[in-house]
């Protein structure tokens, strides 16, 4: 049978300075114990309540993906939700085996302060306290103002536990430094938006637009947040001129905006904003993008994410070189290109693409996809095309993809792309054969710049297509067309100038 003292932590300690601690934690404990803040008795035993099984930060996390309005509060809220299940998990298979130490002795802690079901599990280390600490220290490491919202329910649920009788204080403390160790592991393993480098090069200068004077913005209204979106960007740049237009009137108030403003602002998604860059180029004037879609792939690679970073590089005329993608001839199918900012794609994806599209209306974009997926990866069939850098044999293809500049992973994460202006084209093929779903997924787990019998992938600047069968399906930017028979995918060097800040 062990001793008390076994079930203390600190009685692996040298004596007099496990001594000192035992007494110092039971003072502070008894302390609390004794003292009254009003309102407390009512609002900590129902907080600590509340975050029994984490179900106050789930919910928590819930409302920040809802209503935090922005992509930054939605990474903050996974962010949270991964750090809680990792201290969680630490602290219960490891914290409370380790140290078996026995709960406090409720006799110093009014009734009405304690916990109507008393925990039954060790008490040290404090699991509420690891929870609270990692959520609050997730959210606060992608997004600085929505941490200093939840950091105050946080420490209020680690007082908590003492308050109520459920810990000692050194429970509550390295359960909290657990916490925080945590969020910043999983901060090891997928990186903030702060860690990764600045996107864009080469930096270069565009008229400085205050208030958005002589700036005309063309809003998408049927794209993604568009319409919401031009809301805040009325009330952030006065100056501007501000037009709503249905997709049929885009590319005419495009071409009407490029003529009246020294910029052109575009707000919508991606194949709206791939309409505008376009236009930009054509005209020679920068673009300034204000995302309003359901992905916003270009803008995120920018590091641009909300209507204010747009407007601190009007304001103070920052921006930087972006190379266009360029397949010719283009979906018009004579000599004039067509263009990408993000990707091109042959083979499934465009057929995907198609079928998300008319079902996504009807049962949400979520459920179309996977019945998308389900449906290409079960009827279709590899094309048969030419592929290379020059005229070769054919070849059978589930899926050629190539991006706009080489995309790069950060842990487990999907790609990014930190260099707008590399010139090169990041060409992926999945070959042919049977069982299309597993290439399709060996391809995905195999990485960039990785080859195999099911996947290859190169840096290149140029590709030769050719041999295509008639009704052959392209994908660019969202938007799918008809292919031609024969094509060069290629890049228009650093011919956008787009709007960025520089301190991000």
């Amino acid at each position: 049978m062990s001793s008390p003292r076994a079930h203390h932590p600190t009685s692996r300690l040298p004596g007099r300075l496990a001594t000192w601690l035992s007494g110092r934690d039971q003072a502070i404990f008894h302390g609390v114990a004794a003292r009254h803040w009003p309102g407390a008795d009512y609002v900590l035993p129902r907080l600590s309540h509340g975050a029994n099984h984490g179900v106050l930060w789930f919910g928590t996390a819930a409302g920040l993906a809802a209503l935090g309005g922005s992509t930054r509060a939605r990474r903050a809220a996974v962010r949270g939700v991964a750090s809680l299940a990792l201290a969680s998990a630490t602290v219960n298979t490891v914290g409370k085996r380790s140290v078996r130490r026995v709960r406090p002795v409720l006799d110093s802690v009014p009734l009405v302060r304690q916990l109507k079901r008393q925990p039954i599990t060790t008490s040290f280390p404090s699991g509420h306290s690891a929870s609270a600490a990692a959520f609050a220290t997730g959210v606060a490491l992608e997004s600085k103002g929505w941490g200093a919202v939840v950091a105050p329910v946080a420490a209020a649920v680690a007082v908590s536990r003492i308050y109520t009788g459920a810990h000692y204080p050194s429970d509550v403390l390295v359960g909290a430094a657990l916490g925080v160790g945590a969020a910043f592991a999983v901060r090891g393993l997928v990186p903030t938006r702060s860690q990764m480098p600045a996107p864009g090069r080469p930096h270069t200068q565009a008229p400085a637009l205050p208030g958005g004077q002589d700036l005309v913005v063309v809003v998408n209204k049927r794209s993604g947040s568009a319409a919401a979106k031009a809301t805040l960007v009325r009330d952030a740049l006065p100056l501007a001129q501000v037009v709503e237009c249905e997709p049929e009137e885009l590319c005419d108030a495009l071409e009407k905006a490029a003529k009246e403003g020294r910029a052109l602002g575009i707000c919508g998604g991606d194949g709206t904003v791939n309409r505008a860059a376009v236009v930009a180029a054509t005209h020679r004037i920068p673009l300034a993008v204000f995302p309003g879609g359901t992905l916003n792939h270009f803008a995120y690679d920018l590091g641009i994410e909300e209507v204010h970073d747009t407007c601190r590089a009007l304001a103070s005329g920052d921006a930087v070189k972006v190379d266009l993608g360029r397949f010719t001839p283009g979906p018009g199918g004579d000599d004039q290109p067509g263009y990408f900012l993000n990707t091109f794609s042959l083979g499934v994806y465009p057929e995907l693409v198609r079928i998300r599209e008319h079902w996504g209306p009807r049962i949400g974009g979520w459920p179309a996809g996977v019945l998308a997926a389900v449906k290409v990866l079960r009827d279709e069939r590899p094309l048969e095309a030419q592929v290379g850098q020059h005229k070769s044999r054919s070849r059978s293809v589930w899926m050629l993809f190539a991006g706009n500049g080489m995309y790069q992973r950060m842990g487990p994460t999907p790609g990014r792309r930190f260099d707008m202006a590399d010139g090169l084209l990041d060409v992926r093929v999945v070959h042919g054969g049977r069982l299309p779903g597993l290439r399709l997924l060996a391809a995905a787990l195999a990485g960039p710049l990785s080859r195999s019998p099911v996947h290859a992938a190169q840096r290149l600047r140029r590709v030769w297509i050719s041999g295509l069968a008639p009704g052959t399906l392209l994908a660019f930017d969202g938007e799918v067309v008809d292919a031609p028979e024969e094509f060069v995918i290629d890049k228009a060097a650093e011919a956008l100038t787009v709007y960025r800040p520089l301190v991000l």
